[in-house]
């Protein structure tokens, strides 16, 4: 048997009753699953195994284990042959580009007008497509950095942060009196502690104004 080529990027699917082979594109990773072409000799030791575990080993158990060993004695040859018929049927499904020298599949990786991979030769109107989407990103992100999407933020009102209900930690909007989660009334679910109604600020105990905005105590 001669050399096989077409060998590069190819995944083994043999197992102990046949061979078959998946070969990929060199690009973007897909390609075709060979024809599977079962083993006689694994067929056969699978058989005599079956009929040996079904009447309780003995001579046909030793007859599946001879037909593993044979099989294995003859796996390199075996495996050469399935796998040059492998090759000689998926190989015409891939072009191989004359330029970088990688196997890729027609539909998607290959530029027939240059004749030569799309690594090598990039398809312009994808590559135009591809480049005004990128473009575009660009531009919206720029225009929206001109635009104030925070006006109506007040950065001093967080400085003191707000507190949250006891009942079911949901955050209280300053000056509330109820819970927005659960109705609760915030004076009994805060106990002891007092809040301003004009920032948030949590009120010293007997203080009649707010020391973070003046406000007065309610």
């Amino acid at each position: 048997m001669g050399a096989i080529a077409f060998t590069r990027n190819y995944t083994d699917h043999s197992n102990d009753t046949g061979y078959q082979f998946e070969f990929h594109c060199d690009k973007c990773g897909n390609g075709y699953r060979s024809t599977f072409h079962g083993s006689a000799l694994g067929m056969g030791s699978k058989i005599a195994k079956g009929l040996g575990s079904l009447f309780g080993g003995g001579t046909l158990w030793a007859a599946g284990q001879a037909g593993e060993y044979m099989k294995d004695g003859l796996r390199g040859p075996a495996w050469d042959s399935a796998f040059q018929t492998a090759v000689e049927e998926i190989k015409p499904k891939f072009h191989q580009c004359t330029r970088c020298g990688i196997w890729v599949c027609p539909e998607v990786c290959w530029n027939a007008e240059r004749g030569l991979c799309e690594n090598c030769a990039p398809d312009l109107a994808e590559e135009a497509a591809s480049a005004q989407a990128k473009v575009a990103v660009e531009q919206v992100n720029e225009k929206l950095r001109k635009v104030d999407q925070v006006a109506d933020f007040d950065p001093n009102a967080q400085h003191a942060l707000g507190a949250n209900c006891p009942g079911c930690s949901t955050k209280l909007a300053p000056g509330a009196k109820f819970c927005a989660g659960c109705g609760k009334p915030v004076v009994q679910a805060s106990a002891a502690k007092h809040f301003c109604t004009g920032c948030g600020t949590e009120l010293v105990a007997g203080a009649k104004f707010c020391s973070g905005c003046g406000t007065a105590a309610a």
